[in-house]
């Protein structure tokens, strides 16, 4: 019988996930399906019931939902734990597990595709939700020497902040606020998605060596153009996006696929 997965969020019209799942599949010989589920926002907890309820084997887990899947999954791996916030869900018997696959994908793109040497970095993240407590664990791991979050709401960046001390040496502070000495400054504020972005001081990019925008779009980000109009330049999250897709596949089926082929046919670069 085909293994049924999706990805669920709010919007979800414009994920590009059943591409990526379905070159996976094809590239690998598995047999499985992978859809799109859209869920009210105050109706996640139904929804996942819904489809685990009807058999279905596994969710990748999307704005604006991370946080609430870390609290709705029955066990977590030691990475979600670790980041407050659920990417991937799988069905393991009668319980529904959780795991976080964005900071794996993150630093894989990061480090194996654009080769950003992350050892000693100073890192800038632009961006509080729940993607960004999923990526602060491997940011630290791959040995990022300092992370500053920054939001548009303070103490969201501080409840980030907090909850990964023990990690390594990290910041909080508002958007206004942003210090001026990253080597890398990442954006993850999901507004870039209806291509507004909040001002930035200009000299939060002083000694950027490259920026990378969370987000992808066909065209470049808002965030991408900013600052390749100030003279620095950066990447999407397409690559992010496959790899930690790919992450998601090998739990769910055992196998990993080669993400730099899927880039490739879907982007051409």
């Amino acid at each position: 019988m085909t293994d049924t997965y999706a990805v669920i969020g709010h919007p979800i019209e414009h994920s590009r996930s059943p591409d990526i799942h379905a070159l996976f599949a094809a590239q690998t010989g598995q047999d499985m399906h992978y859809g799109r589920r859209s869920a009210p926002v105050d109706g996640f907890a139904a929804s996942i019931q819904a489809f685990f309820a009807a058999g279905g084997a596994g969710l990748n887990v999307t704005l604006p939902f991370k946080q609430e899947a870390f609290e709705r999954a029955d066990t977590l791996s030691e990475r979600a734990q670790r980041a407050s916030a659920v990417n991937t869900l799988m069905a393991r018997g009668d319980e529904i597990h959780g795991d976080n696959t964005d900071g794996a994908g993150l630093v894989a793109d990061l480090v194996g595709r654009l080769g950003t040497d992350l050892a000693g970095a100073r890192v800038l993240i632009l961006g509080a939700g729940g993607a960004v407590r999923g990526v602060v664990p491997n940011l630290f791991a791959a040995g990022v020497a300092r992370i500053t979050i920054a939001n548009r709401t303070r103490a969201k960046s501080q409840s980030v902040a907090e909850s990964c001390l023990r990690m390594g040496s990290i910041a909080a502070c508002g958007l206004d606020e942003a210090p001026f000495d990253a080597d890398l400054v990442i954006n993850a504020i999901s507004a870039g998605l209806a291509g507004e972005m909040p001002a930035l001081d200009d000299r939060v990019l002083t000694r950027a060596r490259a920026v990378y925008d969370m987000i992808y779009a066909d065209t470049a980000t808002p965030f991408l153009r900013w600052a390749r109009d100030r003279g620095v330049a950066g990447e999407d999250g397409f690559g992010m996006l496959v790899e930690q897709a790919a992450e998601s596949f090998a739990l769910w089926r055992g196998i990993r696929p080669d993400t730099r082929a899927v880039i490739t046919a879907l982007r051409g670069c």
